[in-house]
């Protein structure tokens, strides 16, 4: 049997903070999304003057950071390269930046998804958050 890391509560709050935190210090309106290994969503904020699509885009960035184990830009890359029958894969919506995944001793424990802004703006609040949890 393996052992591997897992984000506690905490974690994810000190994460949701961080994040929310560059975000206003930037004066960005964008909604943050953090999820488990498994692409479930524990933390959603949308922040004030966030546009409500926004809260669609987050989870589904982050979720698909989560489950490809890889940012989401990854995937926007291939399909901006041609790759466009990667938009059929299963399971998988949040196609453009701003979805990154947290990595702890190899292992994807969950992920960080952003929304509002231009996005490397989005992945630069996410990058933000997880940094929370590695200063930890």
């Amino acid at each position: 049997m393996k052992n591997r890391p897992m984000l506690t509560q905490d974690d994810v709050q000190a994460m949701g903070e961080a994040a929310r935190a560059e975000a206003q210090a930037n004066g960005w309106a964008v909604t943050v999304a953090i999820v488990d290994d498994g692409g479930h969503l524990l933390w959603l904020q949308r922040l004030d003057g966030a546009a409500p699509v926004s809260a669609q885009i987050a989870p589904a960035k982050a979720r698909t950071a989560a489950l490809g184990r890889r940012e989401s830009k990854a995937y926007e890359d291939m399909i901006n390269q041609g790759r466009t029958s990667f938009l059929s894969a299963p399971g998988i919506e949040g196609l453009l930046e701003g979805g990154v995944p947290v990595i702890v001793d190899g292992h994807c424990i969950g992920a960080v998804g952003v929304s509002g802004v231009k996005s490397n703006e989005d992945a630069q609040i996410a990058r933000a958050g997880i940094a929370a949890l590695q200063a930890a």
